[in-house]
């Protein structure tokens, strides 16, 4: 997005430089990394940075609002009861379209937030590794309100142990299944927060607990990485053991299950905000409660509650609207033009910025701290056919300070 900048990357970038880099970022782990990585990075101007955290701002301060709780009770589903969740998420992250507005310039457009953690190690390693292989232009850095490599994982240490020492684990369903493992490892690597399966907790007197190496630990603080849309697609043993979650005592959650909910898709309608696009619950739609005589072809219907583009419908009908059984659990957004104006030797890509948020006790806000960025040259951002392209995947955006 800056061509200068842009020109300079492409012109040090050699194949030995990136097979380095990636030689780098799969070091800590005995398997390959399981998901491809980008070529480069991408540099965004300060304009571009501002306008981000704008939006960012704005959505933070509608999650912070007194009547947030009661504008997303509808969210949670029914007979989901687990305890102990706190009014407010420790993080949150927000992804944004590089978009191509009418005039041919770029602005973000929000696509989608989570109530949920990311690959919040995983990113302090990409810049690590990148800065050690590729000249990277001074003034510019992957980390937001002037945070640093060494205050972003104090930061990230302090939110996910808390203040009390109490004994914490990272939760996930087939963790070293993952393809998000690289993250989970690193985690436990850098926090000391033992990564531990859904299928190892058990119920005691009304606490959990677990076993590693014949020792049996309590378990009072967790790290949440289950996302229950892919629970739901487990076998029966796993959503029983989940359910040990609603009989539980004491636990406190980063981030509670809950806030998977109340901070996805279901809030897209509920803004209003010019780099946010318009949305609409699908049932509303159904049921002619929107005012207004959508144009289909202007937008997409996504599931609220799924990750990684499934089940996205880039061009939805009236047929295949209609076949959807559970229009409470959609909501159709008005598409969003991705601009490819990451110039690369194998033709321009787009990309996708994931903005971290991390709650400031201190200050009594959400700050962005750092980000995931993702390029792709094709439809979608992040999803598997992308793969055998080049200059695509995984990667970082570093900002003008």
């Amino acid at each position: 997005m800056i061509p200068a900048i842009r020109a300079a990357f492409n012109e040090q970038f050699t194949e030995a430089k990136y097979q380095q880099y990636l030689a780098l970022l799969n070091e800590p782990f005995k398997d390959p990394i399981p998901f491809r990585i980008a070529e480069t990075p991408v540099f965004i101007d300060r304009d571009f940075k501002m306008q981000l955290l704008d939006a960012g701002d704005y959505i933070c301060q509608f999650i912070t609002h007194p009547s947030f709780s009661n504008q997303t009770a509808d969210a949670i589903p029914k007979g989901l009861h687990i305890p102990n969740e706190a009014t407010l998420p420790e993080c949150i992250v927000i992804d944004f379209a590089i978009a191509e507005q009418q005039d041919g310039k770029s602005m973000p457009q929000l696509i989608e937030l989570q109530g949920f953690p990311s690959l919040f190690a995983f990113e302090l390693l990409q810049a690590q590794a990148l800065e050690k292989v590729f000249h990277l232009p001074k003034n510019f850095s992957p980390f937001l309100n002037g945070y640093t490599q060494a205050s972003y994982l104090d930061f990230f240490k302090s939110m996910v142990l808390g203040e009390q020492a109490k004994h914490t684990i990272l939760l996930e369903i087939k963790p070293y299944e993952q393809k998000t493992r690289p993250d989970l490892m690193l985690t436990e690597a850098w926090l000391n927060v033992p990564i531990v399966c859904l299928s190892q907790i058990y119920l005691k007197d009304k606490s959990l607990y677990y076993q590693k190496d014949g020792i049996e630990y309590k378990i009072e603080r967790i790290y949440n990485r289950v996302v229950y849309d892919e629970l739901m697609q487990q076998a029966p043993v796993f959503i029983q053991q989940f359910q040990l979650l609603e009989l539980a005592e004491n636990i406190e959650w980063i981030n509670h299950p809950n806030h998977f909910f109340r901070i996805s898709k279901y809030i897209l309608p509920l803004f209003n905000h010019p780099l946010i696009p318009e949305a609409y619950l699908l049932a509303d739609w159904k049921n002619n409660q929107i005012g207004t005589a959508l144009n289909l072809a202007e937008y997409i219907c996504k599931p609220l509650f799924s990750f990684g583009g499934q089940g996205v419908m880039l061009d939805p009908t009236i047929d295949s609207i209609h076949a959807i059984n559970d229009p409470e659990n959609w909501i159709l957004q008005k598409k969003v033009t991705y601009a490819a104006v990451i110039e690369t030797p194998s033709g321009p890509s787009k990309a996708e910025i994931r903005l971290f948020y991390f709650w400031d006790k201190q200050l009594g806000r959400y700050v962005a701290t750092n980000n995931l960025t993702r390029i792709s040259k094709g439809p979608m951002i992040g999803v598997s056919y992308n793969n055998t392209a080049t200059w695509i995947g995984g990667s970082i955006s570093y900002f003008e300070e």
